[in-house]
């Protein structure tokens, strides 16, 4: 499934050495070549080739959870909390209000 990123970033490599060892070129232009022909398709096509797994291990984890009977994460699962948020109970007591002055 790999092979052909591998492949890819092999030629994109030669195109690199090409690139670099030739008269008028550069080692700044084999950079660019290697990383705009090479690394950012291939990474991009990895990227896209594992969505369909990241979306499987997000549904399995989600089904676990359910199954499970577990809080979904940053909730708390005791009652402590009266609304069952992850936030920060507030303080019981009331500030108490100033008088205003000169009046």
């Amino acid at each position: 499934m790999y092979i052909v990123p591998f492949v890819w970033l092999y030629v994109a490599f030669m195109m690199a050495v090409a690139e670099a060892t030739s008269p008028i070129g550069t080692l700044l232009g084999a950079a660019i070549t290697f990383v705009l022909y090479g690394l950012l398709p291939v990474g991009l096509i990895l990227y896209f080739m594992g969505s369909p797994g990241r979306k499987r291990a997000n549904r399995q984890a989600e089904q676990t959870q359910d199954d499970a009977g577990a809080a979904p994460p940053g909730v708390a699962s005791d009652s402590s909390q009266g609304d069952g948020s992850s936030h920060a109970a507030a303080d019981p007591i009331a500030a108490e209000r100033e008088k205003p002055r000169g009046l």
